[in-house]
C-alpha cells in the first residue's frame, strides 16, 4: 500500500499505523495483495499512478466471488452439523454490507447445496460489523415460532474490495483493518445432546451511543463504499461502555459480575484495549477476539462469529457469555449467551 503514493511522509504513516493495528494476517478474495498474482482492482496508469476502480468494478467482484465463498462456507457447515442435513434447513438468513447482486448467495445457498425449495431466505444487508446480532435474534424468533425450524445463518464480507486510496488519516486506519471473510452457524430449538457444544441464545438488546453517530459511518460512492471510522471511536466506546452496558444488562435482569465470558467484536486493538477499561476487565478477557484480530483482521459482521468458535474451542466449560458488536450509528448490539 505504501507503493500507492510518492509522499514519504504518507508512506512513514501508513508503516505506522500498519506496525501499530495487532494484525498479522489478512485475507482477500482479490489477487491485488498477493505477490505473482495479477490485480484485479488497484491497477497502476502508464505513468505510474494508481486509479482507484469504480463502485461497478468492485461490486461485480463481489458478485463473482461471494457467491463460491458462500456455498464453500455452507457445505463445511453441513458438513459439521451431525444431527442435521440439507434437508432439514428450513431458512436461510443473509447478512452482508460490503456488495449487492440478485441472484445473491442466498439463493445459491439454498440451489447449490441442495435445500429444499421452500426453504425461506432472508438478506439483512448494510448493517455494518453488528448485523450478526440481528441475524441471530431473527433465527432465535423463527424457532420459537416454529420448533422444527432450522436456520441457516451466515455472514459474509468483502472488505478488501472498498479499500480507499486516501491520504487521510482515519481512511489510512481503515485501510490497515478490514479483511475478507465468512461465518456461519445453525440455529434451531432442539435441545442439545450429551457431548454436543454450542451456544444457547438468550437475550438481545440493542443500543445506541449518539456521541458517536458522525465518527462512525458507512455510504455508497462512485469509487466503492466510504467508510467514516474516525480515531475517536475507542475513545467513546471506552467511555460509555460501562454505564450502557448496565443499563443494557439490567433490562435482561443480570449484572456486569454476572458475566464468565465476554466476546467483544474485535473492531480494532485500540477498541479491545478501551472496551476492556471501561469494563475494568482483566487483560486475558480479550485474549480470543485479540487472536481472532491477529490472524484475521477485521471482517465487518463474519467477525464475531470467528470470536465465538475461538471461544467454543478453547472452553466447553459453561459459562454465561456476553457478545457484542459495534456499527455505525454509533450502534451497539448485545446478546446475552450460555455455553454449554
Amino acid at each position: 500500500m505504501k507503493s500507492w503514493f510518492d509522499d514519504r511522509r504518507t508512506q512513514r504513516l501508513i508503516h505506522a499505523i500498519f506496525n501499530r493495528s495487532g494484525i498479522e494476517t489478512r485475507h482477500s478474495v482479490s489477487g491485488d495483495f498477493v505477490e505473482g498474482e495479477e490485480a484485479q482492482l488497484f491497477r497502476m496508469d502508464e505513468s505510474g499512478r494508481l486509479v482507484s476502480p469504480t463502485t461497478q468494478e468492485r461490486n461485480d467482484l463481489y458478485s463473482a466471488e461471494a457467491r463460491g465463498l458462500a456455498v464453500e462456507l455452507g457445505k463445511k457447515l453441513l458438513a459439521g452439523a451431525e444431527r442435521f442435513g440439507p434437508e432439514d434447513v428450513t431458512h436461510v438468513i443473509f447478512a452482508s454490507c460490503t456488495g449487492f447482486c440478485n441472484p445473491g448467495p442466498d439463493y445459491y445457498l439454498v440451489r447449490d447445496l441442495g435445500l429444499r425449495e421452500s426453504t425461506e431466505r432472508y438478506i439483512l444487508g448494510f448493517m455494518g460489523c453488528y448485523a450478526a446480532f440481528p441475524a441471530l435474534r431473527m433465527a432465535k424468533q423463527f424457532c420459537e415460532a416454529d420448533p422444527d425450524a432450522v436456520v441457516m445463518v451466515m455472514c459474509l464480507e468483502l472488505c478488501s474490495l472498498h479499500l480507499q486510496p486516501s491520504e487521510e488519516p482515519d481512511l489510512l486506519l481503515a485501510n490497515s483493518l478490514f479483511a475478507d471473510g465468512a461465518g456461519a452457524a445453525l440455529v434451531s430449538a432442539k435441545p442439545p445432546r450429551e457431548g454436543d457444544h454450542g451456544f444457547r441464545l438468550d437475550k438481545f438488546v440493542s443500543a445506541l451511543v449518539p456521541a458517536g453517530e458522525a465518527d462512525m459511518a458507512w455510504d455508497i460512492g462512485n469509487h466503492g463504499f466510504n467508510i467514516v471510522l474516525s480515531s475517536y471511536v475507542p475513545e467513546i466506546l471506552g467511555t460509555e461502555v460501562g454505564g450502557l452496558l448496565a443499563a443494557t444488562l439490567e433490562k435482561a435482569g443480570i449484572s456486569l459480575e454476572e458475566i464468565d465470558a465476554w466476546a467483544v467484536h474485535p473492531g480494532g486493538r485500540a477498541i479491545l484495549d478501551k472496551v476492556a477499561e471501561g469494563l475494568d476487565l482483566a487483560a486475558e478477557t480479550m485474549d480470543a477476539p485479540r487472536d481472532i484480530l491477529r490472524r484475521y483482521g477485521n471482517m465487518s459482521s463474519a467477525t464475531i462469529l470467528f470470536v465465538l468458535k475461538e471461544m467454543l474451542e478453547r472452553s466447553s466449560d459453561p459459562a454465561k457469555t456476553l457478545a457484542m458488536a459495534f456499527g455505525p450509528g454509533l450502534t451497539v448490539e448485545t446478546a446475552l449467551l450460555e455455553r454449554y
